[in-house]
């Protein structure tokens, strides 16, 4: 099928002013036009062409007239070497005012950045093998794995050869690169669902099945799950795909949300949308026309999950060699940090260092006799493998501090807030926190046992001030559940006083290992209403 063909005849594409800019000039090309921008610098790039610079990983911060950049750089399936974290850490030293982020996509963002860099930036990361392309826009973003893939004892087989093959497929392949709207993947076959598959775009996830008498090994995949301020679940397809096949199939589903995604409302231009329409039966029917017969379903390999978390010294499947996983408060480092980081996973593994989509990271391939060396590393008082139960299953987005859509300030608070938690509360059991500072749901509030979301709200003396709304009991297990919110808004200075009472209430009443997100299922929102009610009106006093 010829896309332009298919564009110009099909009526129901709308040409709203993003489409049709994305029609007259591919957004790859951003990266022929950066060297000119940076010889005559910010004043030289048109306004209109600010957008384009997300398919080079590049947004603007707030504000955006003060020409400063975010950027983003894709490491697929979360696995840095040790030459590729020494060039990220120096990087962000050299050009990022030492902030240094992992994101909840196993990416790494910078800040800071001025047009002038970007050549240097980019031909220093080309020299490592790396690329931005694909970290932002309407593209296929960073593709999400499990970060123990190859070393994992809970993983049915070693996913990364198949996640490298999807990420070269897709990467700089202008085929691909003017899709409806922004479009994420997963694939990993950690049996504990490490890479969120229901809030993924697509995700291949672990299953088996007998075919001609033998017990293949490959993946189910679900479609159409995503956050921001409509949350959809992943659907599961009727389809086996054996790992061979991963790439056919995933261009084929790309191919359908290219060309019959929405386009005339970009906040409906996900492929959620297109698949809560179609419904699961008819999008497979689709893919079929695309890919030719597929076996159906098998068996499910998935037991659970683990949330992206990895805390602990493990052993790997490899005899003789560790992992550990480490905690990264809210994903932040900087350059320092993480080139010690690189330094002791050359010195005790093997160089490499995997980011966990938790936002957190792991040094794989320690053998056996440098463990107790290893554990006595200074930098673990900083950043424990066994963290405490708030701090350690924090997680929070951008917020207002870079974001020009944040409503609030998050990053800082949410550490802030855990670790004094940590503090004055003693828990058997961890509670997961996420943060957000608008709706768009980067810091993925909706998968959280507390999801706290920021918003505007006017205060006493009438003055608009930042301000939280608290969701509860959201979970991926068994297809997921997104949190629910309790009524009643909190001044972003009370937020803490709420949560402490709050969480003292679940302290108090909670059964012995019971879960915030169990607890939350057996009292029930509305008592659960009733206390924030109660905790709200004595803070009004």
């Amino acid at each position: 099928m010829v896309y332009e063909k298919f564009w110009s005849e099909n009526p129901q594409i709308a040409k709203n002013k993003t489409e049709i800019w994305k029609l007259e000039k591919d957004g790859l090309k951003i990266f022929d036009d950066i060297p000119h921008y940076a010889a005559n610098g910010f004043d030289s790039i048109p306004k209109e062409n600010w957008d384009m610079f997300k398919w080079a990983g590049l947004y603007l911060q707030r504000p955006k007239e003060a020409g400063y950049w975010m950027m983003r750089v894709v490491i697929p399936g979360g696995i840095l070497t040790y030459d590729q974290q020494i060039t990220l850490a120096n990087i962000a030293k050299d050009y990022g005012r030492d902030v240094y982020d992992i994101t909840t996509r196993q990416a790494i963002q910078f800040h800071w950045l001025t047009i002038e860099q970007v050549p240097d930036i980019l031909n220093r990361l080309e020299k490592v093998g790396m690329t931005t392309a694909g970290a932002c826009g309407d593209i296929t973003r960073n593709i999400i794995g499990n970060a123990l893939a190859g070393i994992d004892p809970d993983e049915l087989f070693d996913t990364r050869e198949v996640l490298y093959d999807v990420f070269e497929y897709f990467s700089l392949n202008e085929d691909y690169s003017n899709l409806p709207r922004k479009y994420k993947m997963s694939i990993s076959a950690n049996i504990h669902n490490a890479s969120n598959a229901e809030i993924n775009c697509v995700s291949f996830n672990p299953a088996t099945k007998v075919i001609d008498g033998v017990t293949e090994v490959g993946f189910h995949v679900k479609v159409g799950g995503g956050l921001s301020s409509v949350p959809m679940l992943a659907e599961e397809l009727d389809l086996f795909i054996l790992p061979e096949k991963t790439v056919e199939v995933a261009a084929a589903i790309t191919t359908i949300f290219r060309d019959f995604g929405y386009r005339e409302k970009r906040h409906r231009s996900r492929l959620k949308f297109l698949v809560a329409d179609w419904g699961p039966e008819q999008f497979k029917e689709k893919l079929l026309e695309y890919t030719g017969p597929l076996p159906e379903k098998g068996e499910s390999a998935v037991k659970g999950w683990n949330a992206g978390y990895f805390y602990g010294i493990h052993k790997q499947k490899q005899d003789g060699l560790n992992y550990v996983g480490v905690n990264i408060p809210v994903g932040r480092l900087n350059p320092d940090e993480v080139i010690e980081f690189a330094e002791l996973a050359k010195k005790y593994g093997n160089g490499e260092i995997r980011n966990c989509n938790s936002q957190n990271l792991i040094i794989p391939n320690v053998p056996d006799e440098k463990l107790e060396e290893l554990k006595q590393e200074s930098i673990f008082e900083r950043f424990p493998y066994q963290p405490k139960k708030f701090i350690g299953y924090s997680v929070s987005c951008t917020g207002i501090e870079y974001c020009n859509l944040a409503l609030v300030e998050t990053k800082n608070r949410m550490r802030t807030i855990s670790e004094t938690l940590d503090k004055e509360i003693d828990l058997d059991v961890p509670v997961r926190m996420h943060m957000v500072g608008c709706p768009n749901n980067c810091g993925q509030r909706a998968i959280a046992e507390i999801g706290l979301q920021g918003i505007k709200m006017k205060n006493q003396d009438k003055k608009m001030v930042e301000a939280f709304e608290i969701y509860v009991g959201g979970t991926l297990n068994e297809g997921g559940k997104f949190n629910e919110k309790l009524k009643g808004k909190v001044e972003a200075e009370q937020l803490y006083h709420v949560l402490k009472e709050l969480i003292l209430f679940f302290k108090e009443t909670k059964l012995l290992s019971e879960t915030f997100l169990d607890f939350v299922e057996r009292v029930g929102i509305p008592e659960l209403q009733s206390k924030l009610d109660d905790i709200l009106t004595e803070v009004a006093v």
